[in-house]
This record gives structure tokens, sequence and C-alpha cells, in this order.
């Protein structure tokens, strides 16, 4: 997910009575179901380098207790130089450091929950076991939870102004049954959504669009519409796309725009897929294609100078979960995010690889 609905998850983490345990509870927990994007910082090493290492190793059952120990040890510090700061009259709230890392162990594992809840996917288990697992049932970014963590951070703000009209006694802790609130709605919209997911997938394989067998089925999620699906059939010779409606159990499907027959394998597609950017994108790219595109010049990446006589063609690499038009209409979208490239000479040899409009050097 994007970060953030892993913020505010951790916060209502914090907020859910962990709060009245220890403090920093909130922040703390904030911080840990956000700290496993740090292996963004792998995007300065390259686009390969990124797309090798993003949801890797901190993404992993085996990293969530080192990260949430590290936020208890930055927190450590903030608090030894607080109270040296701090007037002696002044009793803060204690903070009890099993209650804390308990709390940021719980954010930091519920990063790897909503990760895997989309269709990019995550390794728990690497480096024992480097496989994929992704539920593909919500969004990236969903806005029906950014509506809920809303009202779990908006609504005791003003209930506490109302209070404060009227006189209230003033709580310390604000928020805990808004917070439970809104983590409630998230695993009941979850329930919601995997449902649906199986029923698309189910209409997708009784719906006899495919007029060939059928090797598997991928259901991917568009936003707020629990209904809409984008299904991809894999058949021996080609792919099938449609659009699935489960509220009204239809599945459409255009002959022409929704067939995509899977392209020949040549000399530079076998070249590509050995390639530093190759391996790591078959790796990941559980739907991955690739297309040699002939001498096509690609933006970002420098075309190769060569001596007459030789020759270069370009590979692209695409992974058709993200090929829909997740925030428009039905169909391929123009440009798919998380696409390669890779310039291949003579069939022999790699010139330049990347992603997107981004080299890697």
């Amino acid at each position: 997910m994007e970060p953030i609905t892993h913020f505010l998850t951790g916060a209502c983490i914090g907020r859910a009575g962990l709060n009245r345990k220890t403090a920093y509870a909130t922040v703390a927990a904030a911080l840990a179901a956000e700290l496993g994007d740090i292996d963004i910082l792998w995007s300065l090493a390259g686009p390969v380098d990124s797309l090798k290492h993003h949801r890797g190793i901190t993404h992993t059952l085996l990293a969530a207790p080192l990260l949430a120990a590290a936020v208890v040890g930055m927190v450590w510090l903030y608090h030894r130089w607080h109270t040296s700061r701090r007037k002696p009259e002044k009793k803060p709230q204690p903070v009890h450091w099993g209650w804390l890392y308990a709390t940021c162990l719980l954010a930091a594992l519920s990063h790897l929950l909503l990760d895997w809840t989309n269709n990019y996917g995550v390794r728990p288990f690497f480096p024992f076991n480097p496989r994929w697992y992704a539920g593909s049932f919500v969004f990236i970014a969903e806005p029906v939870l950014w509506l809920l963590f809303a009202l779990a951070f908006l609504m005791p703000w003003l209930l506490g102004l109302a209070d404060q009209e009227i006189g209230a006694r003033k709580n310390k802790f604000v928020g805990q049954g808004w917070a439970i609130f809104a983590l409630t709605g998230m695993v009941l919209l979850w329930c919601w959504r995997w449902t649906a997911h199986a029923e698309a997938e189910d209409l997708v394989r009784h719906a006899g669009i495919a007029n060939a067998p059928i090797n598997r089925v991928a259901i991917e999620p568009y936003p707020v519409n629990p209904f809409r699906w984008h299904a991809i059939v894999d058949t021996p010779e080609f792919y099938r796309l449609a659009e699935v409606n489960t509220r009204t159990e239809a599945v459409e499907s255009d002959d022409r725009a929704d067939l995509l027959y899977k392209p020949a394998t040549t000399p530079a597609v076998e070249v590509a897929k050995r390639s530093a950017l190759g391996q790591v994108y078959l790796d990941w790219g559980s739907w991955a294609v690739v297309r040699d595109l002939g001498p096509l010049p690609v933006e970002g990446l420098q075309t190769p100078a060569l001596p007459p006589g030789r020759a270069w063609t370009t590979v692209q690499l695409t992974d058709l979960r993200f090929t829909y038009n997740f925030l428009g209409q039905s169909g391929m979208a123009q440009r798919a995010p998380l696409t390669g490239w890779v310039y291949v000479v003579d069939g022999r040899e790699v010139a330049a690889e990347g992603m997107g409009h981004k080299e890697q050097h």
C-alpha cells in the first residue's frame, strides 16, 4: 500500500489502546508501520536495483522484529534527550519498553499484511523462500480506507471541540473507539473484497470467454468500487482480458481489443531475459510478457551508437497485472507502470536496460 495507509494504520494500532500501556505508542507504531519502505533508498542505485530490492528483505518476517527494535531505539534516544530538557515538576506518562516493542512489532507486521492485500505482492519468508504472495483484492491506493482513517482522527478532534464548549472533563486518551472502528472497518472491507475476488474468478472461469483450455486466471482490483474487477485469462496461445462486475454478474471482453497473442521468442528476447533486468523482472513478474519490438527508441534510454553492419532491437517487459486502466475506462493502459526495456545488439549482447524513463547505469 501507499505510505499514507501504512502510517495511519500504525497510528490507529497505537491509539486502539496500546497508548494506555506506554508513552510514545502512537508515534512509534506509525513509524514502525512505514519503516519497511526504507528500501526505497535502493532507487538511488538505479531502476533495476530498485525493482530487485523493492519489498525485499525489509518486507519479511525475519526483518519485522529488527525494524521494531530500530524504532524503539530511535524513541529511546529521543526520550533521553527529551527527559534531559524537561522541567523536574512535570510528570510524563511512563515508558514501558516491553509494551512499546510489542506495539512496534505489531505495526511492522501490519505493513506486510497490507502489502500482501494488493497485487504487487510480498515475499514474507525471504530469503528462505523467495516465492511472491499477493492477495490482489485491494488496490494499492484505496480511498475507502482513507475515509475510515479520516473519521478515526477527525471525529475525536471534533468531539473534543464540543467538549470544550460544554466544559466537559478532558480525556487524556482520546480516539480509542474511533481507532478500533477504523481497523475493524478495514478488516471488514478486506473480507468483502476477498469474497468478491473469489466470486469474480468463478464468473470468469464459467463465462466461456477463452474458447480454449485455461491455464490460470488473475483477478485484479479497482479502487473504491468493490464490485468491479479486471480479469486476465492465460491459455496456451493467448491471453484474454475481461471486465467483471460481481453485482450484475457481467463478464465483458472484446474479441479484438482484449485478445493478446503470446509473442514469439526471438534471440533478442532470450538475451533480454538473461540480462540483469530480465532476471529480476521474471522473478517478480508472475504475469510477465516479453516482446521484441524491433529498433524502437525508448524515452530515457540512449540508443546504441553502432558501426555499419550491426543492428539493435528493443525488448519490452511488462506485467499484465498492471496494464489495465485502473483509473479510467476498461482496456489496456497506454503507459503501463513497471514496464522494463532492454536494448539488445545483434541478438547477442545488452546495450542498455532500464524501467520507465530511467536507465540503469
